[in-house]
C-alpha cells in the first residue's frame, strides 16, 4: 500500500507542463478554508479558531472532496 497522498494533480494545470502552480487538494482547502472562516467574520480574533486547526479540516474538506470525486 503506498503512502502517497492524493493531491488530485494540479489545480491550474499548463499544456504539457503537469508541475507547474498548486494542487488540486491545496485548491480544496484553501477554498473549504475561506467558506469556513468567513463564518466568523464578525467575531473577534479571540473567537476564531487556531491557524493550526484551521489548516487540519480544511485539508479534511479537501480529502473528503477528492475521495468524493473517485466515486
Amino acid at each position: 500500500m503506498s503512502n502517497t497522498k492524493n493531491n488530485g494533480g494540479p489545480a491550474f494545470p499548463r499544456q504539457h507542463d503537469w508541475s507547474y502552480g498548486m494542487t488540486l487538494r491545496d485548491y480544496f482547502a484553501a477554498k473549504a478554508l475561506q467558506g469556513w472562516l468567513a463564518m466568523y467574520a464578525n467575531d473577534t480574533l479571540e473567537r476564531t479558531p487556531p491557524p493550526e486547526s484551521a489548516a487540519t479540516i480544511a485539508y479534511a474538506y479537501a480529502d473528503a472532496m477528492l475521495k468524493a470525486r473517485e466515486q
